[in-house]
């Protein structure tokens, strides 16, 4: 356990009551049942049940009365708006994601990192009809694992992917053999001489997916721009045009975010 939360007052239920905040947006308008909620947090249903309370108390979380499912509650909303004038990038991102959608027909997305994972911010479709629903607004995935988390990982500092694995040895278990410490190293080297990364059907069978890092203007991966669409549309004539593509989109948004000052 981290001995910054032991030795805080408070900053277990602050952490647990987080964890719930982070799973009930990532449910988004469908909402997530109370049992679901405790079984990813891991902890027991009436912890899960009490912090849910509380947090619908202040308007955090909201209960659907018919479906007993917890979702995002107005205060969000309203924190959000807020925030998002200081984090926020999809004001100057979006035209540069739909542009991505265009030039390859294929399904095109912003996502930012937060900690250890990836949450999607953008999604503009391409017009190939045949498309992977993989991905979509407010879908959060662990770093490594889709493309953009794993472009992302692949351009941070070694020691914070050091970092990374020790906090995450359960990586495999959660996602599959080919997320092991081992193979996922593989790849973000793969990653770091192709500029790009691949994700070549991992998550969901036969749906393929392309990741390039955004950085900061102190030069830190701090967004992906990615790409996912069907098996054969990935195949080696095409992936390098695409990967092309997309990293000429990905420098264009890193040079638009250094000139706003992000």
């Amino acid at each position: 356990m981290d001995t910054t939360k032991r030795s805080i007052p408070g900053a277990q239920s602050v952490a647990r009551a987080a964890q719930l905040l982070r799973l009930v947006t990532s449910a988004g308008d469908d909402g997530m049942p109370v049992a679901e909620l405790a079984r990813r947090a891991d902890l027991t249903r009436p912890t899960t049940h009490r912090l849910l309370t509380a947090l619908r108390h202040e308007g955090l979380v909201d209960q659907d009365e018919r479906t007993g499912r917890w979702m995002p509650g107005p205060e969000l909303y309203l924190m959000g708006t807020v925030a998002a004038s200081r984090y926020d990038i999809t004001a100057i991102a979006r035209d540069i994601v739909r542009s991505l959608a265009v030039r390859t027909e294929e399904s095109a997305f912003l996502s930012v990192r937060r900690g250890d994972e990836t949450v999607c911010l953008l999604r503009e479709e391409g017009s190939f009809p045949i498309r992977s629903f993989v991905l979509s607004e407010g879908v959060r995935f662990p770093l490594g694992v889709a493309s953009a988390g794993l472009a992302i990982l692949a351009f941070l500092p070694p020691h914070d992917v050091d970092a990374y694995f020790e906090r995450h040895p359960d990586l495999a278990d959660d996602w599959g053999a080919a997320h092991s410490e081992k193979r996922l190293r593989a790849r973000l080297r793969d990653t770091q001489e192709r500029g790009y990364a691949v994700n070549p059907g991992l998550i969901v069978e036969g749906s393929y997916g392309l990741g390039a890092a955004v950085f900061t203007r102190e030069g830190h991966p701090q967004w992906a721009l990615s790409l996912t669409g069907v098996e054969f549309r990935f195949g080696p004539d095409r992936l390098s045009e695409l990967g092309r593509t997309l990293l000429a989109h990905a420098h264009q948004l890193t040079t638009r975010i250094a000139a706003a000052g992000r």
